[in-house]
């Protein structure tokens, strides 16, 4: 088929996926998902058939060795050259710096690099973001986030239902020659659904004449910063209704929950009593989460043998390691921070063991641009489609203040 052929069908199949995300028919939806990856295949094979075949047509290159490399005529080698690997245009300079005047001006690509845009993406999607700009979003996510690199990352297709086990089996010690009882092993299973991200950046006329180092840092900046913090705060605090849904949103498990009475504080056997509620099991990895206000409630505080509960260590790298009985602290500004008196009951502490939030990304960032036309500035966004939601919540012990007695 030819490019125009292909690239009118596939707008056509994505508008129709999207309706079909938009009504809420996700199983259709991914149907039609795999539909577009068919498509996007046998073009692929086609173009690499086409090119090779292109390729053979020429006229073979005479090369003279005498001659240092130069083509003459009526002399033939094999070239010793090493084979290099396939060129990535999304990261080149050229790509780089057309992407930067279609974002900020509007300018279209250059005919080389539309072809390699349109092949990867659909005409609906501005412009594919460099691969340089791409994988410094990625790090920079990872860089400046406190909860995004502890927990556990997926790409599953959405819609998919995982497995998951509720009971393990029992090993038993028996005589010579005798068996054991068969057991049942009890699975269920998690669906990851699609919710979409999106950031909206305002670019004024005036920046037009900035660099392309100078815009692909303050675009790396504004998504990266934005991204993360939608993200954090839905992995804490999601309500699972458009969005994730977070940690807080689980109900503890019976016996993890420690309250706080209305006229009591948070002291040291606060502590106690929550790390006496974390099953044995969930020992390892589990770490407290609170605000940096809640931490400091705890300094100064000591034990039965006047050691103190908390601690403030400094690392190689002279940042600062929380630490409360011995065990991590992460600090967040995504819940409450504790105060002596409350209207609703409020958590404002808790344990978990990170590792068991699944964060699922179903579509990898992807920018459009458009103009606001009642102040002229040109607009990009970037749209990521995320899910999450916790696996196991046996590790989960929550420090609640109570409003009433």
């Amino acid at each position: 088929m030819t490019k125009e052929e292909y690239m009118e069908k596939r707008k056509g199949l994505v508008d129709s996926a999207q309706a079909l995300i938009d009504g809420g028919k996700l199983k259709e939806a991914a149907d039609k998902t795999e539909e577009i990856k068919e498509l996007d295949d046998k073009f692929d094979a086609e173009s690499k058939a086409q090119a090779n075949l292109n390729a053979l047509s020429g006229t073979p290159k005479i090369v003279d060795i005498s001659t240092a490399g130069k083509p003459v005529a009526g002399t033939t080698v094999a070239s010793t050259a090493t084979p290099q690997g396939p060129v990535d245009v999304y990261d080149s300079d050229e790509y780089r710096k057309a992407f930067m005047d279609y974002t900020l001006r509007g300018k279209a690509f250059p005919a080389n690099l539309r072809d390699a845009a349109e092949s990867t993406t659909t005409p609906d999607v501005g412009a594919v973001i460099p691969t340089t700009i791409a994988q410094r979003i990625v790090e920079k996510m990872e860089s400046i986030g406190m909860i995004l690199p502890l927990v556990t990352h997926t790409a599953y297709k959405g819609g998919v239902s995982i497995p998951t086990g509720t009971v393990k089996p029992v090993a038993t010690w028996v005589a010579e020659g005798a068996g054991s009882d068969t057991q049942k092993k009890t699975t269920g299973n998690i669906t990851f659904g699609y919710y979409k991200l999106r950031c909206a950046i305002s670019l004024s006329l005036e920046t037009s004449v900035v660099t392309l180092g100078f815009f692909e840092t303050t675009f790396v900046n504004s998504v990266s910063e934005a991204m993360v913090k939608a993200q954090e705060q839905t992995i804490i605090s999601g309500t699972g209704s458009g969005q994730p849904k977070g940690i807080l949103t689980e109900t503890a498990p019976d016996g993890q929950n420690v309250d706080v009475t209305a006229a009591g504080k948070i002291d040291y056997s606060t502590l106690v009593d929550a790390e006496a509620a974390l099953p044995l099991a969930y020992e390892n990895g589990a770490v407290w989460f609170m605000t940096k206000k809640t931490f400091m409630k705890f300094i100064g505080m000591v034990d039965s043998a006047k050691q103190p509960i908390a601690r403030v260590n400094y690392g190689i790298n002279g940042a600062p390691e929380r630490t409360l009985l011995g065990r991590r602290v992460v600090l967040n500004d995504y819940m409450p921070s504790y105060a002596d008196t409350v209207t609703s009951d409020t958590v404002v502490a808790f344990l978990f063991r990170p590792e068991d939030y699944i964060l699922n990304t179903n579509y990898a960032v992807t920018i459009k641009r458009y103009e606001d036309n009642n102040t002229d500035d040109q607009v990009t966004k970037a749209i990521m489609l995320v899910d999450g939601k916790v696996v196991d919540k046996n590790s989960l012990v929550t420090v609640t203040k109570l409003a009433t007695a």
